[in-house]
């Protein structure tokens, strides 16, 4: 099980929880297992998200390996120009 820390916001749809656990082995297993574990994720998942994976940010590397131990924050996309 990966531990994913939910990140501002995002908490709204995950019952206020800033933390949870699921299974995943990469970036893509993680997000569906979010959103099949939290629907109320799917609508930000759409429009994408950010995922930091041991102090790097991914958007939509899908098969980037997360282990058990890796350090997992889920936010919001970050924008800016």
């Amino acid at each position: 099980m990966v531990k994913v820390r939910i990140w501002g916001s995002l908490t709204a749809a995950t019952d206020g929880r800033s933390e949870v656990e699921v299974d995943a082995t990469n970036l893509r297993e993680l997000l569906d297992s979010l959103a099949q574990a939290y629907p109320g994720l799917q609508p930000q998942l759409k429009r994408g998200v950010t995922v930091a994976i041991d102090g790097l940010l991914y958007n939509d590397d899908w098969f980037t390996p997360i282990s058990d131990d890796s350090e997992v924050v889920l936010l919001s996309r970050l924008q800016g120009g």
